[in-house]
């Protein structure tokens, strides 16, 4: 009789004290669960024995990487009901290290009863091998030049035509700023301009974009505010399609794309510093050296946009641990940080910092239009990458827009000045006046 669906809801009940707010379809066609709920497919034994070997969420990633969990119904619905009730449930609990967590397990005679059960379902006893999107384990001390490059060649290097129809013809990976009624094109557009005049550009100055990606940036200041513009990228591949348009767009005497990190450039000062969407790969250890050095390549006078995610800050910030699924299949190696220290960073470093905005729920609106665009192009996508990587896209996507709706998460543009030390920071008494 067909009934892995029952076991399994029963299984997770005894493990969540809670029934499983999903509806689950087992490998052998049973289902159970509440009606009219998303369906959480599991396709096959082998996505046990991938939680059995890697319990928590890496071993989730990897099931659905593999395809050997799914979603049916609304993604986002399913990803907000289990997230309320796996992941939410205790999250001082979560971030006990391993050995604590599987110690604590093992004394808990519900989860030794439940990991007996399951033992039962998963079929033979062999660990099933990471998928092939999963980044390779480096070694050594992160945020090394060697190994920056191998982080970012993994999350960017996948091929331009992905992205093209992932991101859409604005070809800008970070948030936009919306207003009602606008294309993704159009809010896109809109930001690259806000983040111009908060810098206050004007032709002839000399604007550096740290981590420049497809060269929108540079290509927006270049062409609309006349200035002579640096993109700095660790990736080849956005390295040569940034160039093509650049050329394309008869700017290749005014916009220079280079294949570098911040910490090689030496031909500064510049007017003007952006860095959009790139602090989240600097790290915890070296965010100092980063302030510091953009500090350095800007003239007195010059002005600093920082546009970057951040997380909610926590009663132990030695307890931060870095997400393992974005950390295997999306962003090896990326960090964030509470907006409150990366604030407190450039101030040590010698700025002054004149203006945060907060632009959390952009993020969300920007990532469901991603996601639709994936989701529309989807077969397309899948054959530029892997049905995995498609994947891995996502579901990344979408439960990142959750984070920022629920505010799990948020972006934030930090303007900031190199004043001289007459005191002028050059900027209007009132700032905000970038915004009419």
């Amino acid at each position: 009789m067909a009934q892995a669906a029952r076991r399994l809801a029963a299984l997770a009940e005894q493990v969540l004290g809670a029934p499983l707010p999903v509806r689950l379809r087992a490998w052998d066609r049973s289902e159970a669960g509440p009606p009219g709920a998303p369906v959480l497919v599991v396709r096959n034994r082998r996505a046990l024995r991938r939680l059995l070997w890697k319990p928590g969420e890496l071993g989730l990633a990897r099931a659905w990487v593999a395809g050997d969990l799914d979603v049916e119904g609304d993604l986002y619905r399913a990803l907000d009901l289990l997230a309320e009730s796996i992941w939410e449930r205790d999250e001082d609990t979560s971030r006990r290290s391993a050995p604590l967590a599987a110690l604590a397990a093992l004394r808990d005679p519900r989860l030794r009863a439940a990991g007996k059960e399951l033992l039962k379902l998963t079929g033979p006893w062999v660990p099933p091998s990471p998928p092939v999107e999963e980044a390779r384990r480096t070694t050594g001390p992160l945020h090394t030049l060697r190994r920056d490059r191998q982080a970012i060649s993994h999350h960017y290097d996948v091929g331009n035509a992905f992205y093209e129809k992932v991101l859409g013809p604005s070809m800008v990976y970070s948030c936009a700023y919306w207003e009602p009624g606008a294309t993704l094109e159009d809010a896109q557009s809109a930001k690259l301009d806000l983040v111009c005049r908060k810098l206050g550009l004007a032709p002839g100055m000399r604007l550096l974009d740290v981590g420049c990606g497809w060269g929108s940036m540079v290509l927006h200041a270049a062409r609309e505010y006349g200035v002579n513009a640096v993109g700095i990228t660790l990736s080849e591949e956005q390295a040569a399609y940034a160039r093509k348009r650049i050329a394309e767009a008869g700017l290749t005497d005014r916009v220079e794309i280079r294949v570098q990190d911040y910490r090689e450039i030496s031909d500064g000062p510049f007017d003007a510093v952006s860095s959009i969407g790139m602090a989240e790969h600097v790290g915890r250890a070296r965010y100092a050296e980063y302030a510091a050095a953009l500090h350095t390549l800007l003239k007195p006078g010059g002005r600093l946009l920082n546009h970057q995610i951040a997380r909610r800050p926590l009663k132990d910030e030695e307890g931060y641990q870095v997400d393992e699924f974005i950390d295997r299949y999306v962003f090896p190696d990326g960090e964030l940080a509470p907006v409150g220290r990366t604030v407190a960073q450039l101030e040590e470093a010698g700025f002054e910092v004149r203006d945060v905005e907060a632009l959390r729920e952009h993020y969300a609106l920007t990532l469901r239009r991603w996601v639709a665009n994936l989701e529309e192009h989807w077969d397309a996508c899948v054959r530029l990458t892997s049905p995995g990587r498609a994947r891995v896209w996502r579901l990344y996507m979408a439960a990142s827009a959750l984070s920022f709706e629920r505010n799990r998460i948020g972006v934030n543009q930090v303007l900031a000045v190199r004043t001289p030390g007459s005191g002028d920071p050059g900027l209007p008494l009132r700032t905000r006046e970038w915004h009419s």
